[in-house]
Parts: structure tokens; sequence; C-alpha cells
């Protein structure tokens, strides 16, 4: 079953769009790892994980590892359903589809 094409403004921006993009891939992401490949800061980082996690897209856990806190983002159900219909969205959009 395909998702409902529907343009989502909070999934949009570009490092939350890419943020999206990755978790969608995997169960779970580091925050470092997240950090790294957008190439941001953590404030940068911290702010669209907030943006998404308000939106009820992300979830975030807090977990010691190595005598240290980690944090890791997953995708709420919710939240891949939102990447996904965006993603269809921008696919129609890029083949010209006309809206019904």
């Amino acid at each position: 079953m395909s998702a409902e094409a529907k343009f989502d403004e909070i999934i949009h921006a570009p490092n939350r769009l890419r943020i999206c993009s990755m978790l969608s891939a995997m169960n779970e992401v580091e925050f470092a790892a997240l950090r790294e490949a957008l190439g941001v800061s953590d404030s940068v980082l911290s702010k669209q994980l907030k943006a998404l996690e308000d939106a009820g897209y992300l979830r975030v856990r807090k977990s010691p590892l190595d005598g240290r806190t980690h944090t890791w983002a997953a995708l709420t159900p919710a939240g891949k359903a939102a990447f996904n219909g965006h993603v269809a969205e921008l696919r129609r959009l890029a083949a010209g589809v006309p809206i019904e």
C-alpha cells in the first residue's frame, strides 16, 4: 500500500527532511551520527529534532553508554507515515502530475 501523497511543511525543511530520510532507513540513529552526517552543530540538530518531536514524528531516547549519556532518535509510526506521504507528494510534484 502506498502512502497518501501529502506535503508536510514540518518535514520539508532541509535538515528535517534529511533527518527523516536517515531515520526511515534505520530503527534508531545516535545523535552524534546524525550531527556528523548533517554537518551541523549540536544546537542546530537539537532544534530540528525538537521540532520533529513536538509534531509527534520523532521519539528521543537517552541511555548510558561507556560512562556517558547518549541520545538516540527514531521516527514514530506517525513520523514514518508523514515522511512517506511527503516523499510521495514530492514525487508527484516532480512528475508533473496535476492536483486532482
